[in-house]
C-alpha cells in the first residue's frame, strides 16, 4: 500500500502528555470530591473523550456535575499541559520526513486543536506542527465517531485508500475502522498487541519511532 497521506492521533502517539493528564485528573477528582484513583487506573483514561473518561473514573452519570468537572479538568490543562508534555523520540522527525517527501500530515486527537498547537509551542517545535489538525472543538460526536478524520481527509481531497490513520489507542483503530481507512498502532498507550489485533491494522510497533521506518517504506 502506498499512502499519500499520514495522520495521526496526539497523546500516548506522538508525545506523552501522561504526567500532566494524571495531575489533572488527581486533581479534578480531589477538587470535586471524587474518591482519588491510582494512576494505572487513570493511565486507562487516556485517549477516550474527556466528559467520557471522567464519568468512568468518578462513576458519576450527572450531567451538570460532569460539565463542572470537565471545566475543573480543562482549567488545570491550562496551567500545565502544554509545559508538561513531550514529544516522543522520533516524533518530529518523521513529520518533517513526511513533509519533506510531500506527505500530507495531520493530527485528529481528543484533545482541543488550541492545546496541540500550544503544546508545539512550549516544547519549541512550532516547524513540526502538521498541514491540519482536528481537535475536539471541530466535532461534535468524539472519536471512535469517523467525523473528525473524515473531515481531515476531506481537507487533502484525497482518495481513502490513500490514507493511514496512527494511534496508541483501541480508539483509534475503532476510529480508522468506522472511516474505513487503514491503521497502524503503536504501544505507547495502555493498548496492547492482543487488543489490537481484535480491530483491523496494517501494522503494531513498540513506538512512533518504529512505525517511522515502517511508514517511509510505504509511501
Amino acid at each position: 500500500m502506498s499512502y499519500n497521506t499520514v495522520i495521526f492521533d496526539f497523546d500516548l502517539t506522538l508525545a506523552n502528555s501522561t504526567k500532566p493528564i494524571l495531575t489533572c485528573y488527581e486533581e479534578t477528582l480531589s477538587a470535586c470530591g471524587y474518591p482519588a484513583r491510582t494512576k494505572d487506573e487513570i493511565f486507562k483514561m487516556i485517549g477516550l473523550d474527556l466528559v467520557d473518561g471522567l464519568s468512568i473514573i468518578s462513576g458519576e452519570k450527572d450531567e451538570e456535575k460532569l460539565e463542572i468537572m470537565r471545566q475543573t479538568y480543562v482549567a488545570k490543562a491550562d496551567e500545565i499541559m502544554a509545559q508538561q508534555t513531550v514529544f516522543f523520540d522520533g516524533s518530529r522527525e518523521l513529520l518533517a520526513s513526511l513533509r519533506e517527501k510531500g506527505v500530507n500530515t495531520a493530527i485528529v486527537t481528543s484533545k482541543f486543536r488550541y492545546r496541540v498547537i500550544d503544546t508545539f509551542q512550549a516544547q519549541n517545535s512550532a516547524e513540526f506542527i502538521p498541514d491540519e489538525i482536528v481537535g475536539r472543538d471541530d466535532v461534535i460526536i468524539p472519536k471512535p465517531d469517523p467525523t473528525g478524520l473524515l473531515e481531515a481527509i476531506s481537507r487533502f481531497g484525497t482518495d481513502k485508500k490513500s490514507v493511514l490513520y496512527v494511534g496508541d489507542s483501541f480508539i483509534d483503530a475503532k476510529t480508522a475502522q468506522n472511516a474505513g481507512v487503514n491503521f497502524a498502532g503503536v504501544l505507547t498507550g495502555s493498548t496492547t498487541r492482543k487488543m489490537f489485533s481484535e480491530y483491523p491494522n496494517v501494522m503494531v510497533m513498540e513506538n512512533i519511532k518504529e512505525l517511522a521506518k515502517w511508514i517511509v517504506n510505504n509511501l
